[in-house]
């Protein structure tokens, strides 16, 4: 038996993916759980990747003629109670706010004191006050379409949390617009979901499919909800993003009216939209290794890391100089770039840019300086990459190996999913597929959804429909199990 080879993550993913997945954000210095039960503290690497994608996402938005906004993070009980089928979906993970102040009790300690007259919901979504506003900004089909966004955090009060995948709060942003028309509410609720898909894939080498929720799985209070569904190295899906078609539900139970063109008085059209640092857990379990991470290089916080090696008889002007002037001649060129000058060993270096997943890794010493070359290595490919070239050299590929970069891992991860994707004609294959502790999607007919013991099937393996692709036109139903 061969030596095993030495990884920098213990377990390994074949070992223990739920553990592996804990230690690649630790060695990556992305996030660590915080005091607040549930909750996380987004490290600055971490936090750099979320701005990152914040920045290219809003870009996006904003082409897309939407405007951002900023609401109360407090939402009136009253509201919630407004729509209770849409309030349905989240009640039992509200956290509330009862009390105004605290106190000191007899013995020193802080007790809430000043009840309030009415309870506040720490905000798990803003349909409600947002539609609230809705209604005093929208009063004729002149106001519309309105479109809306807004950059927050939320709470749901979850019971079994992972960083970044489920935390009681987390990031996002949420999307609400209105119209005039179904028509149009309904073509905005799919452009956007375009929009999360390009981002995801063009963005963030994930690959995901497209599609319509079934019945069973849409959002409470809308008539369609499409979805982003991505596959995990563990072969279970991901839901990275959704866009909801409200119709007039919600219109009707916040009063969002209009007069219409003929005159009259109707109802709105209304969507939501939404997606969320889950996003860079989802990159984590598609993209990372045994090694720890692997950033997609449109979004990684440092897209080239330099490192010079200087032995202790070397002079360190010259070797400061040549990567200095790097560094300025990287970030002339729009390249995100870090030099790792810390007082810490070359090998120690090398494997924390390896465990944050920085794309490119170059490597600077005396010889370098010397013959005007530097020497790099992609993150993805390791040593087998490593080339040295010069200076003019690496600044003119330097966009392509990124883009090559960013290609490779969308493929990787393109063929994971095809090769863990099966097709099913009935109910029996189905549960043959599970029954062999196989990992990754079921394909079948909607129609398996009628079969008699369905339920007991998904039950009994832990199933959910992922989504109805809209390449199959609603005749196919993918399955499989889920985060």
């Amino acid at each position: 038996m061969g030596k095993q080879a030495k990884t920098a993550i213990t377990p390994t993913r074949e070992e223990n993916f739920p553990e592996w997945y804990q230690q690649v954000i630790k060695a990556a210095e992305m996030a660590e759980n915080s005091p607040v039960r549930g909750c996380m503290i987004i490290k600055p690497y971490g936090y750099a990747l979320w701005e990152n994608m914040q920045n290219t996402f809003d870009g996006m938005i904003k082409d897309a003629g939407v405007d951002n906004v900023y609401f109360p993070l407090l939402i009136p009980l009253e509201f919630m109670s407004r729509e209770a089928k849409h309030v349905e979906g989240f009640a039992k993970e509200c956290a509330v706010v009862t009390h105004h102040r605290l106190e000191a009790d007899e013995d020193g300690n802080l007790i809430p004191a000043g009840k309030l007259e009415e309870p506040y919901i720490i905000r798990p979504t803003s349909e409600t006050i947002i539609g609230d506003a809705m209604v005093r900004w929208i009063q004729s089909y002149r106001d519309l379409p309105l479109k809306l966004n807004q950059w927050c955090n939320v709470m749901r009060w979850e019971m079994r949390t992972r960083l970044f995948l489920r935390t009681s709060e987390f990031l996002w942003q949420e999307g609400h617009n209105a119209f005039e028309t179904a028509k149009e509410a309904n073509d905005d609720a799919l452009k956007m979901l375009e929009a999360y898909r390009a981002f995801s894939e063009d963005h963030l080498a994930l690959p995901v499919i497209t599609g319509e929720k079934t019945e069973e799985e849409r959002f409470p209070g809308a008539d369609n909800t499409y979805t982003i569904e991505a596959m995990m190295q563990d072969g279970k899906a991901l839901q990275a993003g959704t866009s909801h078609n409200l119709g007039q539900n919600f219109a009707k139970s916040i009063g969002i009216k209009f007069q219409s063109r003929s005159g009259d008085e109707e109802f709105a059209h209304t969507t939501s939209w939404g997606i969320s640092t889950r996003m860079i857990g989802g990159m984590i379990m598609t993209h990372a290794d045994d090694d720890g991470m692997i950033m997609p290089p449109r979004v990684a916080p440092h897209q080239v890391v330099i490192i010079p090696i200087l032995r202790e008889d070397q002079d360190a002007s010259a070797l400061n100089n040549y990567v200095d002037d790097l560094k300025a001649r990287l970030k002339a060129a729009n390249i995100r770039v870090r030099v790792d000058d810390r007082d810490m060993r070359t090998p120690d270096k090398m494997w924390d840019s390896i465990k944050k997943g920085i794309p490119v890794r170059v490597e600077i010493g005396m010889r370098e300086v010397e013959e005007g070359v530097l020497t790099y290595i992609r993150r993805d490919l390791g040593k087998d990459s490593k080339r040295t070239c010069t200076i003019a050299e690496f600044l003119e590929t330097i966009q392509a190996i990124l883009d090559e970069f960013h290609d490779a891992l969308f493929a990787r991860a393109v063929a994971f999913r095809e090769e863990h994707t099966s097709e099913a004609s009935d109910l029996a294959g189905l549960k043959a597929f599970f029954e062999k502790d196989n990992i990754g999607f079921v394909r079948v007919p909607v129609s398996v959804m009628q079969e008699d013991g369905y339920e007991d099937v998904m039950k009994e393996y832990s199933l959910t429909t992922r989504c109805m692709p809209f390449a199959d036109n609603g005749k196919i139903v993918i399955i499989g199990k889920a985060y």
